[in-house]
Protein backbone atom coordinates (compact mmCIF):
# COMPACT_ATOMS: atom_id res chain seq x y z
CA UNK A 1 0.00 0.00 0.00
CA UNK A 2 1.38 3.70 -0.75
CA UNK A 3 1.93 5.59 2.24
CA UNK A 4 -0.24 8.21 2.69
CA UNK A 5 2.33 11.25 2.64
CA UNK A 6 3.22 9.76 -0.72
CA UNK A 7 -0.15 10.02 -2.43
CA UNK A 8 0.25 14.04 -2.41
CA UNK A 9 3.39 14.16 -4.46
CA UNK A 10 1.95 11.18 -6.87
CA UNK A 11 -0.71 13.36 -7.87
CA UNK A 12 1.34 15.94 -8.02
CA UNK A 13 3.94 14.22 -10.71
CA UNK A 14 0.66 13.25 -12.58
CA UNK A 15 -0.71 16.69 -12.72
CA UNK A 16 2.42 18.37 -13.94
CA UNK A 17 3.03 15.74 -16.57
CA UNK A 18 -0.62 16.44 -18.10
CA UNK A 19 -0.05 20.19 -18.12
CA UNK A 20 3.10 19.56 -19.90
CA UNK A 21 1.44 17.17 -22.32
CA UNK A 22 -1.28 20.03 -22.20
CA UNK A 23 0.85 22.99 -23.80
CA UNK A 24 1.43 20.54 -26.95
CA UNK A 25 0.29 21.61 -30.58
CA UNK A 26 -0.45 19.35 -33.18
CA UNK A 27 -1.03 20.56 -36.66
CA UNK A 28 -2.42 18.16 -39.21
CA UNK A 29 -2.04 19.32 -43.16
CA UNK A 30 -4.64 17.76 -45.42
CA UNK A 31 -2.18 18.28 -48.49
CA UNK A 32 -2.96 17.63 -52.15
CA UNK A 33 -6.52 16.07 -50.66
CA UNK A 34 -9.66 16.74 -49.45
CA UNK A 35 -10.00 14.67 -46.16
CA UNK A 36 -12.95 12.37 -43.95
CA UNK A 37 -13.03 10.27 -41.76
CA UNK A 38 -9.00 9.93 -42.16
CA UNK A 39 -6.37 7.42 -40.22
CA UNK A 40 -3.97 9.85 -38.65
CA UNK A 41 -0.92 8.38 -36.97
CA UNK A 42 2.09 10.42 -36.09
CA UNK A 43 4.89 10.37 -33.69
CA UNK A 44 4.20 11.63 -30.29
CA UNK A 45 6.46 13.69 -27.45
CA UNK A 46 7.70 11.39 -24.68
CA UNK A 47 5.67 13.64 -22.12
CA UNK A 48 2.64 12.10 -23.74
CA UNK A 49 1.69 8.40 -22.39
CA UNK A 50 0.37 5.63 -23.60
CA UNK A 51 -3.23 5.76 -23.15
CA UNK A 52 -6.58 7.72 -24.17
CA UNK A 53 -5.92 12.15 -25.06
CA UNK A 54 -7.74 14.43 -26.58
CA UNK A 55 -7.18 17.01 -29.14
CA UNK A 56 -9.20 20.06 -28.87
CA UNK A 57 -9.22 23.76 -30.85
CA UNK A 58 -11.60 25.17 -28.96
CA UNK A 59 -15.06 24.64 -30.16
CA UNK A 60 -14.68 20.51 -30.68
CA UNK A 61 -12.96 17.70 -29.47
CA UNK A 62 -11.42 14.88 -30.84
CA UNK A 63 -10.35 11.71 -29.46
CA UNK A 64 -6.56 10.96 -29.54
CA UNK A 65 -4.81 7.55 -28.76
CA UNK A 66 -0.99 6.90 -27.88
CA UNK A 67 0.58 3.64 -28.24
CA UNK A 68 4.20 2.47 -28.04
CA UNK A 69 5.02 6.33 -28.95
CA UNK A 70 2.86 6.81 -31.86
CA UNK A 71 -0.59 9.40 -31.71
CA UNK A 72 -3.62 8.27 -33.42
CA UNK A 73 -6.78 9.61 -34.52
CA UNK A 74 -9.66 10.45 -36.84
CA UNK A 75 -9.49 13.66 -38.90
CA UNK A 76 -12.82 14.21 -40.35
CA UNK A 77 -13.79 17.06 -43.19
CA UNK A 78 -10.41 18.67 -44.03
CA UNK A 79 -10.53 19.90 -47.54
CA UNK A 80 -7.19 19.75 -49.83
CA UNK A 81 -4.49 22.30 -49.29
CA UNK A 82 -6.09 23.29 -45.50
CA UNK A 83 -4.17 22.44 -42.21
CA UNK A 84 -5.84 22.42 -38.53
CA UNK A 85 -4.31 22.52 -35.19
CA UNK A 86 -5.45 20.73 -31.90
CA UNK A 87 -4.34 21.41 -28.38
CA UNK A 88 -3.49 17.57 -26.89
CA UNK A 89 -5.37 17.60 -23.45
CA UNK A 90 -5.94 14.95 -21.01
CA UNK A 91 -9.19 13.33 -20.64
CA UNK A 92 -10.90 11.96 -17.98
CA UNK A 93 -12.54 8.90 -18.71
CA UNK A 94 -12.61 7.70 -22.95
CA UNK A 95 -14.50 3.96 -23.27
CA UNK A 96 -12.19 1.67 -25.70
CA UNK A 97 -14.60 1.85 -29.09
CA UNK A 98 -12.14 -0.49 -30.28
CA UNK A 99 -12.15 -3.23 -27.76
CA UNK A 100 -9.29 -6.32 -28.22
CA UNK A 101 -9.49 -9.21 -25.57
CA UNK A 102 -8.28 -12.70 -25.44
CA UNK A 103 -10.33 -15.82 -24.38
CA UNK A 104 -7.50 -18.10 -24.45
CA UNK A 105 -5.98 -19.07 -27.36
CA UNK A 106 -8.46 -16.04 -29.23
CA UNK A 107 -8.13 -12.37 -29.59
CA UNK A 108 -11.39 -11.12 -29.95
CA UNK A 109 -11.54 -7.48 -31.90
CA UNK A 110 -14.41 -5.68 -31.36
CA UNK A 111 -15.27 -2.21 -32.74
CA UNK A 112 -18.28 -0.42 -31.23
CA UNK A 113 -19.26 -3.67 -29.52
CA UNK A 114 -19.88 -5.17 -32.95
CA UNK A 115 -17.27 -8.51 -33.66
CA UNK A 116 -15.17 -7.57 -36.33
CA UNK A 117 -12.95 -10.60 -36.29
CA UNK A 118 -11.03 -12.91 -34.06
CA UNK A 119 -7.37 -14.45 -34.11
CA UNK A 120 -6.88 -17.96 -33.79
CA UNK A 121 -4.00 -17.62 -31.72
CA UNK A 122 -3.48 -21.58 -31.10
CA UNK A 123 -4.14 -24.25 -33.73
CA UNK A 124 -7.92 -24.98 -34.77
CA UNK A 125 -9.36 -28.71 -34.90
CA UNK A 126 -10.52 -28.88 -38.80
CA UNK A 127 -13.91 -30.34 -39.06
CA UNK A 128 -14.84 -33.75 -39.41
CA UNK A 129 -13.64 -35.92 -41.90
CA UNK A 130 -10.34 -33.37 -42.25
CA UNK A 131 -7.45 -35.05 -41.85
CA UNK A 132 -5.15 -33.89 -39.09
CA UNK A 133 -2.26 -32.36 -41.09
CA UNK A 134 -4.17 -29.54 -41.76
CA UNK A 135 -4.59 -28.57 -38.39
CA UNK A 136 -3.23 -24.89 -38.20
CA UNK A 137 -3.21 -21.42 -36.15
CA UNK A 138 -2.17 -18.42 -36.08
CA UNK A 139 -4.54 -16.66 -38.61
CA UNK A 140 -8.01 -14.76 -38.92
CA UNK A 141 -11.81 -16.04 -38.75
CA UNK A 142 -14.22 -15.17 -38.89
CA UNK A 143 -14.38 -11.48 -40.59
CA UNK A 144 -17.86 -9.84 -39.96
CA UNK A 145 -19.30 -6.70 -42.04
CA UNK A 146 -20.86 -3.84 -39.30
CA UNK A 147 -23.98 -5.43 -39.92
CA UNK A 148 -22.52 -9.08 -38.58
CA UNK A 149 -22.12 -10.77 -42.45
CA UNK A 150 -19.08 -13.22 -42.39
CA UNK A 151 -17.17 -12.55 -45.51
CA UNK A 152 -14.02 -14.83 -45.40
CA UNK A 153 -14.35 -19.15 -45.06
CA UNK A 154 -11.76 -21.24 -43.22
CA UNK A 155 -10.88 -25.19 -43.71
CA UNK A 156 -13.23 -25.08 -47.31
CA UNK A 157 -13.40 -28.54 -48.27
CA UNK A 158 -12.17 -27.81 -51.62
CA UNK A 159 -9.33 -26.14 -50.50
CA UNK A 160 -8.76 -27.60 -46.68
CA UNK A 161 -5.52 -25.89 -46.18
CA UNK A 162 -7.32 -21.97 -46.54
CA UNK A 163 -7.93 -20.04 -43.66
CA UNK A 164 -9.92 -16.67 -43.89
CA UNK A 165 -6.63 -14.05 -43.96
CA UNK A 166 -3.12 -16.06 -43.22
CA UNK A 167 -0.05 -15.81 -44.91
CA UNK A 168 2.92 -18.32 -45.85
CA UNK A 169 4.98 -19.38 -48.47
CA UNK A 170 4.31 -21.81 -51.24
CA UNK A 171 7.40 -23.19 -53.30
CA UNK A 172 10.53 -22.38 -51.60
CA UNK A 173 14.22 -23.96 -51.18
CA UNK A 174 15.47 -24.61 -48.22
CA UNK A 175 18.68 -26.07 -47.34
CA UNK A 176 18.48 -28.04 -50.56
CA UNK A 177 14.82 -28.96 -50.22
CA UNK A 178 11.45 -27.83 -51.03
CA UNK A 179 9.25 -27.22 -48.19
CA UNK A 180 5.60 -26.39 -49.11
CA UNK A 181 4.54 -24.26 -45.97
CA UNK A 182 0.90 -23.78 -48.08
CA UNK A 183 0.01 -27.09 -49.13
CA UNK A 184 -0.04 -29.06 -45.84
CA UNK A 185 -1.28 -32.07 -47.61
CA UNK A 186 2.12 -32.84 -49.03
CA UNK A 187 3.17 -33.01 -45.71
CA UNK A 188 6.96 -30.77 -46.36
CA UNK A 189 5.76 -28.00 -44.53
CA UNK A 190 3.52 -26.45 -41.96
CA UNK A 191 3.40 -23.06 -40.08
CA UNK A 192 2.11 -22.46 -36.33
CA UNK A 193 1.63 -20.22 -33.87
CA UNK A 194 4.27 -18.92 -31.51
CA UNK A 195 2.18 -16.58 -29.23
CA UNK A 196 0.64 -13.07 -29.21
CA UNK A 197 1.39 -10.34 -26.83
CA UNK A 198 0.80 -6.49 -26.19
CA UNK A 199 -3.38 -6.40 -26.51
CA UNK A 200 -4.32 -3.15 -26.27
CA UNK A 201 -7.33 -1.17 -26.74
CA UNK A 202 -9.13 2.53 -27.18
CA UNK A 203 -11.39 5.38 -28.07
CA UNK A 204 -9.47 4.91 -31.47
CA UNK A 205 -7.79 2.08 -32.22
CA UNK A 206 -6.85 -1.45 -30.77
CA UNK A 207 -4.40 -4.08 -31.68
CA UNK A 208 -1.97 -7.19 -30.99
CA UNK A 209 1.47 -8.40 -31.98
CA UNK A 210 1.15 -12.25 -33.15
CA UNK A 211 3.94 -14.48 -33.68
CA UNK A 212 4.39 -17.79 -36.11
CA UNK A 213 6.91 -20.27 -37.61
CA UNK A 214 7.50 -21.72 -40.96
CA UNK A 215 8.56 -24.98 -39.98
CA UNK A 216 10.28 -27.23 -42.77
CA UNK A 217 8.74 -31.03 -41.99
CA UNK A 218 10.69 -32.70 -44.92
CA UNK A 219 14.00 -32.19 -42.28
CA UNK A 220 15.16 -34.92 -40.06
CA UNK A 221 14.38 -33.49 -37.24
CA UNK A 222 11.51 -31.04 -38.58
CA UNK A 223 13.98 -27.45 -38.68
CA UNK A 224 12.23 -23.96 -38.50
CA UNK A 225 12.69 -21.97 -41.50
CA UNK A 226 11.32 -18.56 -41.25
CA UNK A 227 10.22 -16.78 -37.95
CA UNK A 228 6.51 -14.76 -38.88
CA UNK A 229 5.81 -11.28 -36.60
CA UNK A 230 2.11 -9.58 -37.39
CA UNK A 231 1.35 -6.46 -35.71
CA UNK A 232 -2.23 -5.96 -35.69
CA UNK A 233 -4.34 -2.69 -35.67
CA UNK A 234 -8.24 -1.93 -35.74
CA UNK A 235 -9.55 1.54 -36.31
CA UNK A 236 -12.83 3.26 -35.43
CA UNK A 237 -13.05 4.24 -38.58
CA UNK A 238 -16.14 4.38 -41.30
CA UNK A 239 -18.75 5.76 -39.37
CA UNK A 240 -21.88 7.33 -40.65
CA UNK A 241 -24.78 6.11 -43.84
CA UNK A 242 -22.16 3.23 -45.25
CA UNK A 243 -20.21 1.90 -42.05
CA UNK A 244 -17.11 0.09 -42.76
CA UNK A 245 -14.44 -1.29 -40.92
CA UNK A 246 -11.06 -1.17 -41.63
CA UNK A 247 -7.31 -2.66 -40.01
CA UNK A 248 -3.87 -3.03 -40.98
CA UNK A 249 -1.66 -6.05 -40.91
CA UNK A 250 2.14 -5.28 -40.77
CA UNK A 251 4.01 -8.71 -41.48
CA UNK A 252 7.77 -9.39 -40.81
CA UNK A 253 9.48 -12.48 -42.27
CA UNK A 254 13.29 -12.86 -40.77
CA UNK A 255 15.52 -16.08 -41.00
CA UNK A 256 15.27 -18.56 -38.08
CA UNK A 257 18.49 -19.74 -38.51
CA UNK A 258 21.40 -19.16 -40.98
CA UNK A 259 20.09 -20.55 -44.48
CA UNK A 260 18.26 -18.38 -46.60
CA UNK A 261 14.48 -19.63 -47.60
CA UNK A 262 14.70 -19.18 -51.60
CA UNK A 263 11.13 -18.15 -53.33
CA UNK A 264 11.80 -19.25 -57.21
CA UNK A 265 9.07 -17.58 -59.31
CA UNK A 266 5.60 -18.86 -58.51
CA UNK A 267 1.93 -17.78 -59.60
CA UNK A 268 0.96 -17.66 -55.33
CA UNK A 269 2.10 -17.45 -52.21
CA UNK A 270 2.25 -14.32 -49.74
CA UNK A 271 -1.14 -12.82 -47.97
CA UNK A 272 -3.98 -14.90 -48.95
CA UNK A 273 -7.51 -14.35 -48.23
CA UNK A 274 -10.14 -16.98 -48.60
CA UNK A 275 -13.78 -15.68 -49.34
CA UNK A 276 -17.50 -16.68 -47.82
CA UNK A 277 -18.96 -20.50 -48.51
CA UNK A 278 -21.82 -18.72 -50.16
CA UNK A 279 -18.93 -17.57 -52.98
CA UNK A 280 -18.06 -20.76 -53.67
CA UNK A 281 -18.67 -21.29 -57.70
CA UNK A 282 -17.63 -19.49 -61.00
CA UNK A 283 -19.99 -16.49 -61.26
CA UNK A 284 -20.73 -16.31 -57.43
CA UNK A 285 -17.82 -13.78 -56.64
CA UNK A 286 -16.72 -10.99 -57.96
CA UNK A 287 -12.50 -9.28 -57.82
CA UNK A 288 -12.04 -5.99 -59.23
CA UNK A 289 -8.92 -4.23 -58.95
CA UNK A 290 -7.78 -0.33 -58.97
CA UNK A 291 -7.30 -0.19 -62.87
CA UNK A 292 -10.38 -1.85 -63.25
CA UNK A 293 -9.59 -5.56 -63.63
CA UNK A 294 -11.46 -8.35 -62.92
CA UNK A 295 -11.31 -12.60 -62.60
CA UNK A 296 -10.78 -12.71 -66.41
CA UNK A 297 -8.03 -9.78 -66.78
CA UNK A 298 -6.89 -8.98 -63.15
CA UNK A 299 -4.98 -12.41 -62.46
CA UNK A 300 -0.96 -11.94 -62.32
CA UNK A 301 -1.01 -8.04 -62.30
CA UNK A 302 0.00 -5.51 -60.02
CA UNK A 303 -2.30 -3.51 -57.96
CA UNK A 304 -2.58 -1.39 -55.35
CA UNK A 305 -5.72 -2.33 -54.02
CA UNK A 306 -8.28 -5.35 -54.76
CA UNK A 307 -12.08 -6.30 -53.71
CA UNK A 308 -13.50 -9.33 -53.23
CA UNK A 309 -17.41 -9.92 -52.82
CA UNK A 310 -20.51 -11.26 -53.39
CA UNK A 311 -23.66 -12.45 -51.98
CA UNK A 312 -24.07 -14.00 -48.36
CA UNK A 313 -27.31 -15.40 -47.75
CA UNK A 314 -28.75 -13.21 -49.98
CA UNK A 315 -26.96 -9.79 -48.90
CA UNK A 316 -24.22 -7.85 -50.56
CA UNK A 317 -20.77 -7.66 -48.78
CA UNK A 318 -16.95 -7.69 -49.32
CA UNK A 319 -13.22 -6.86 -48.60
CA UNK A 320 -11.01 -4.66 -50.04
CA UNK A 321 -7.22 -5.27 -49.34
CA UNK A 322 -4.41 -2.81 -50.22
CA UNK A 323 -1.11 -2.95 -50.26
CA UNK A 324 1.17 -0.43 -48.77
CA UNK A 325 3.45 1.53 -50.54
CA UNK A 326 6.84 0.30 -48.56
CA UNK A 327 6.16 -3.15 -48.87
CA UNK A 328 8.21 -5.36 -50.68
CA UNK A 329 7.68 -5.38 -54.67
CA UNK A 330 5.16 -2.71 -54.40
CA UNK A 331 1.97 -2.92 -55.86
CA UNK A 332 2.51 -6.20 -55.42
CA UNK A 333 1.36 -9.17 -58.26
CA UNK A 334 -2.27 -10.73 -57.31
CA UNK A 335 -3.23 -13.81 -57.67
CA UNK A 336 -7.34 -14.06 -58.53
CA UNK A 337 -8.50 -17.89 -58.58
CA UNK A 338 -10.91 -17.98 -61.61
CA UNK A 339 -12.94 -21.36 -59.91
CA UNK A 340 -13.01 -20.02 -56.11
CA UNK A 341 -13.21 -17.40 -54.31
CA UNK A 342 -9.30 -16.91 -53.05
CA UNK A 343 -7.23 -13.70 -53.55
CA UNK A 344 -3.53 -13.66 -52.93
CA UNK A 345 -0.91 -10.78 -52.96
CA UNK A 346 2.03 -12.71 -54.96
CA UNK A 347 4.99 -11.25 -54.53
CA UNK A 348 7.09 -14.19 -56.09
CA UNK A 349 5.02 -14.00 -59.62
CA UNK A 350 7.36 -11.67 -60.69
CA UNK A 351 10.34 -13.76 -59.97
CA UNK A 352 12.75 -14.90 -57.80
CA UNK A 353 13.88 -13.54 -54.62
CA UNK A 354 15.12 -14.43 -51.11
CA UNK A 355 15.08 -14.02 -47.83
CA UNK A 356 18.30 -13.93 -45.88
CA UNK A 357 19.51 -12.70 -42.23
CA UNK A 358 20.32 -9.92 -43.71
CA UNK A 359 17.79 -9.23 -45.79
CA UNK A 360 14.27 -9.82 -43.99
CA UNK A 361 10.69 -9.44 -45.59
CA UNK A 362 8.63 -6.71 -44.97
CA UNK A 363 4.87 -5.76 -46.03
CA UNK A 364 1.86 -4.36 -44.84
CA UNK A 365 -1.79 -4.49 -45.72
CA UNK A 366 -4.88 -2.41 -44.69
CA UNK A 367 -8.49 -4.27 -45.17
CA UNK A 368 -11.51 -3.05 -45.45
CA UNK A 369 -14.62 -4.53 -44.43
CA UNK A 370 -18.28 -3.23 -45.83
CA UNK A 371 -21.84 -4.54 -46.81
CA UNK A 372 -22.60 -3.95 -50.29
CA UNK A 373 -20.64 -4.55 -53.35
CA UNK A 374 -17.79 -2.51 -54.11
CA UNK A 375 -18.01 1.29 -54.29
CA UNK A 376 -14.93 2.51 -56.06
CA UNK A 377 -14.84 6.33 -55.25
CA UNK A 378 -14.67 5.43 -50.69
CA UNK A 379 -12.32 2.53 -52.32
CA UNK A 380 -10.09 5.32 -53.93
CA UNK A 381 -10.29 7.70 -51.01
CA UNK A 382 -9.31 4.68 -48.54
CA UNK A 383 -6.53 4.10 -51.03
CA UNK A 384 -5.18 7.57 -51.11
CA UNK A 385 -5.22 7.98 -46.94
CA UNK A 386 -3.09 5.02 -47.16
CA UNK A 387 -0.66 5.96 -49.67
CA UNK A 388 -0.66 9.49 -48.86
CA UNK A 389 -1.52 10.13 -45.51
CA UNK A 390 -1.98 13.46 -44.20
CA UNK A 391 1.59 15.73 -42.64
CA UNK A 392 1.47 16.22 -38.55
CA UNK A 393 3.67 18.26 -36.83
CA UNK A 394 3.87 18.74 -33.03
CA UNK A 395 4.97 21.62 -31.37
Amino acid sequence: MTPPRILPLLLSLTLSTLAQAATHQVTVNAGDHDRDQTIVSFPIPADVTDGAWQLTDGTSVTSMQVHNGQGWFILRNLKAGQSHTYRIEPIANSPATVDVSRDGGVVHVRVGGKELFDYQGAKVPPPAGVQPVYERGGYIHPILTPTGTQVDDDYPLNHKHHHGIWSVWTKTEFEGRHPDFWNMGDKTGTSEPRGFKDLFSGPVCGGFHAEHQMIDLSAKPPKPAINEQWDVIAFRAGEGDKPYYVFDIIVHHQCASESPLKLPEYLYGGMGFRGASDWNGEGKYTFLTDDGKDVKTGNGTRCRWCFTGGLVNGKPAGITIFCGTDSFRYPQPVRLNPKEPFFCYAPPAMGEFAITPSQPYYARYRFMVADGMADKALIERIATDYESPPTVKVN
